[in-house]
């Protein structure tokens, strides 16, 4: 039976408290948001915590080169999926999807409001919409690649235009790697691999706020962030963690840059410059990642309402206002089968 409130002179359904999931781009506030949120939503009786969407931030001693949330930050609100895994180990998005939405109906058994907080797109995304990750075989990749070295990567196209033309014409010819990909899919699951395509479509009741700033200010808050890590000890961290680096935490922005720097490849203001230059496109990727998804609610973030803006937003989505909305998403979204590719 369903329970109904009263509102006004209508009766709507009760709707859980959904998940919140706060994106956008690397130094735009989002742990400052997401912690301010969950506090306010403790002074009305709610209890929320938050689940760390940074794949970076998941490697225990990563803390400053990825802006990991403090002490004391982490004291205030309880943290989850923060320092999880070793350096020397490897994150991948299909486990991340595992490990988040475990985490996510823990939480909400308990009667806790999960607020997921990541600049990673497809970890945020992969936590909670319709998005599988097929599983790899080595000996098929090799085979594959064995046959890109001797027929070439045309006829490995070829290939797949024929086994899956949907694929096949969303994807670039002249990218070997990703065809590669696909035709290992197609053998391993004996589906197409456009079946793969991740869909806007939440398998788990969320709203997602996106945080927007202008690019001078972004580019202002990226060059401070980046020099406060270079004083602040990130030379000392990445000199401590070098011998454990793996190679997937090893590409976390920043930390090659500071293995140079301490082999004497570059002195200290290069270092700095090429962390922030970096820094800077990277945030405008995101800015493209986020922007596809049509679900997002953004907000300012130097608006003095923020926090309030925020907490409208979501009990618009507690009370199921978005949901026919969010439910068309995928009819309009325009997929990218490459942001599938490697697990």
């Amino acid at each position: 039976m369903c329970v109904t409130e009263q509102s006004g002179h209508a009766e709507r359904p009760t709707v859980a408290p959904r998940v919140v999931s706060i994106v956008g781009p690397t130094a735009s506030g989002k742990t400052g948001l997401g912690i301010a949120i969950a506090k306010a939503l403790q002074a009305r009786g709610q209890r929320a915590e938050i689940v760390n969407a940074d794949a970076y931030q998941m490697y225990r001693g990563m803390d400053i080169g990825t802006a990991k949330a403090t002490a004391e930050e982490q004291a205030a609100v309880p943290h989850h999926l923060v320092d999880v895994i070793e350096p020397d180990d490897a994150m991948s998005v299909a486990r991340f999807q595992q490990l988040a939405r475990e985490c996510i109906r823990d939480l909400q058994a308990r009667g806790i409001r999960p607020i997921m907080v990541g600049g990673s797109g497809l970890y945020a995304r992969a936590a909670i919409d319709d998005i599988s990750f097929p599983g790899t075989d080595p000996d098929v990749r090799k085979r594959l690649e064995e046959r890109e070295k001797t027929e070439g990567a045309g006829a490995l196209f070829a290939e797949l235009k024929a086994k899956d033309p949907v694929a096949a014409a969303r994807m670039d010819p002249h990218n070997p790697r990703r065809t590669i990909r696909a035709l290992e899919v197609i053998e391993v699951t004996g589906k197409p691999y456009s079946a793969s395509l991740p869909h806007y479509r939440y398998v788990i009741p969320t709203v997602q706020i996106g945080l927007d700033l202008p690019r001078e200010e972004l580019d202002r808050r990226i060059d401070i962030r980046t020099k406060r890590m270079l004083d602040g000890g990130f030379i000392e961290e990445v000199e401590r963690l070098r011998p454990r680096l793996g190679v997937t935490a090893s590409r976390a922005l920043g930390y090659q840059q500071v293995v140079d720097y301490l082999d004497g490849l570059a002195d200290l203001d290069d270092t700095f410059m090429d962390i922030a230059q970096k820094t800077k496109r990277l945030a405008r990727k995101q800015m493209g990642w986020f922007g596809r998804d049509p679900r997002i609610h953004w907000l300012q973030a130097l608006n003095p309402k923020l926090l309030d803006n925020a907490l409208a937003i979501i009990e618009h989505a507690d009370a199921g206002d978005y949901d026919a909305i969010d439910a068309r998403a995928d009819e309009y979204t325009q997929h990218h089968l490459g942001d599938i590719g490697q697990v």
